[in-house]
């Protein structure tokens, strides 16, 4: 046998390797084991913003010696989120531009499902389905529903490409693999791509900007009321961009479809609403639950996480959960309870933007840490045994930017100190 391989010449299996390889490499370019995502077709002409998670500003949000408050500086922003699609996962984000419904790009998008009349009603004259927003509540798998905003960007204008458009989008991706042998191509495919943990997805387009009346009637959209919470606003219904995989994933038992707020029917705050002579002009919002902004504090976060019963599935409590937009590192736990007008910014910065409090937020999550919150921060008589967390904010700018919604921004940056100018009690469905 040694004798055998030691006779074996190697030139001919060189030539043999060299050959397949030449043969394997069109084959490769044509069925790419990767496959080609629109993510790739919209690199060329714009850029994604956001926070990649190897760079995320929550990377030490479980320290607590990090984020406990010091004598010797104030609390600041931690962390910024905004969320396109309520309910889905949301971009983090170094800065961000503030404008009077929230944070620019938040909670544009809504899922929501064509449900039923209730069976009491099926016989009235006046029965008929509607839709209903759908959060995570009930829909637990739309967190795993993933967020990509891609802005133009001016840098990657080219001779063959030109210069890019000035329209956004907005990149939706959701766990999907067919069965047998392609489903097995898929996930190798996508741990090649994106990592060991990544599994196969499918994705789809959204436009950022609102829909031209030419794209309206070009695309079959519908404006529907939807409802969402006490609340239903006229909407543009954007189903026919779904995929019919979205529904199965999801596991929605009715219609499933897509709404995207119109600017001129936002929804007035009609919850906790501030005095307009506080805040100069009536706040309006998206898809928010009920105000513009919801900020939260980690130390707050770890507090309550000391009150939870964990158990295999819960170690900690993550702030991400909670979804807010501001995340503060640095205060006392639940000093933000009696905040009724904060200021942030930076020392070398010399404009600052105020925000006026509204109300504690209630959260609802499972048996935890839902049960803590009901029986620990059972702190409004206004809203009894519901349990608060964080607060919810509307901006206040200045003079001359109220008389102008079209005009008024701020913008809010990593690193902002917080400076709290009033301080005062809260109570739920009242004016504050």
């Amino acid at each position: 046998m040694d004798k055998f391989l030691t006779q074996v010449d190697p030139g001919p299996v060189f030539v043999v390797a060299v050959t397949l390889i030449v043969f394997a490499i069109p084959v490769f370019i044509l069925f790419p084991p990767i496959p080609v995502e629109q993510s790739d077709a919209l690199r060329q002409t714009h850029s994604k913003i956001g926070l990649p998670f190897w760079r995320s500003n929550l990377r030490t949000q479980h320290r607590s010696n990090t984020h406990a408050p010091r004598p010797d500086r104030r609390g600041s922003i931690q962390s910024l989120f905004v969320y396109p699609i309520k309910s889905c996962r949301g971009v983090e984000l170094a800065q961000a531009t503030v404008l009077p419904n929230g944070l620019e790009h938040d909670r544009l998008f809504a899922f929501a499902q064509l449900k039923p009349p209730p069976a009491a009603r099926l016989a009235s004259s006046d029965a008929h389905h509607g839709w209903e927003v759908l959060t995570q509540r009930a829909v637990p798998l739309m967190a795993n529903i993933k967020v990509d905003l891609w802005l133009p960007d001016a840098s990657k204008s080219s001779r063959q490409l030109g210069k890019p458009d000035d329209h956004g989008f907005v990149v939706v991706r959701f766990p999907h693999a067919h069965s047998g042998l392609h489903g097995l191509v898929q996930s190798l495919a996508a741990k090649l791509s994106r990592g060991p943990t990544a599994v196969p997805e499918k994705s789809f387009i959204l436009p950022l900007d609102f829909p031209s009346k030419a794209q309206v009637a070009a695309r079959a959209y519908q404006y529907a009321t939807v409802k969402i919470w006490s609340s239903s606003p006229s909407a543009l219904n954007m189903e026919a961009d779904l995929p019919p995989q979205l529904a199965r994933y999801l596991g929605v038992k009715h219609r499933l479809g897509l709404f995207r707020v119109h600017p001129d029917h936002t929804r007035q705050v009609l919850v906790c609403p501030p005095h307009e002579h506080h805040v100069g002009y009536q706040p309006h919002i998206n898809f928010q639950d009920a105000h513009p902004l919801h900020l939260l504090s980690i130390t707050s976060v770890h507090h309550l996480e000391s009150k939870i019963q964990t158990d295999k599935s819960l170690h900690h409590l993550d702030v991400r959960r909670f979804r807010a937009n501001i995340i503060l590192s640095g205060i006392e736990a639940y000093d933000e309870d009696d905040w009724k007008v904060v200021q942030f910014g930076l020392e070398r910065h010399i404009g600052k933007n105020l925000f006026h409090v509204a109300c504690p937020t209630g959260t609802r999550h499972g048996s935890e840490p839902d049960r803590a919150l009901r029986k620990f921060r059972n702190i409004d008589e206004g809203a009894p045994k519901m349990g608060c967390l964080g607060m919810q904010l509307c901006p206040i700018f200045a003079r001359d930017q109220q008389q102008s919604s079209d005009r008024a921004q701020a913008l809010l940056q990593v690193g902002m100190e917080v400076n709290v100018l009033q301080r005062g009690p809260h109570h739920f469905g009242g004016k504050t």
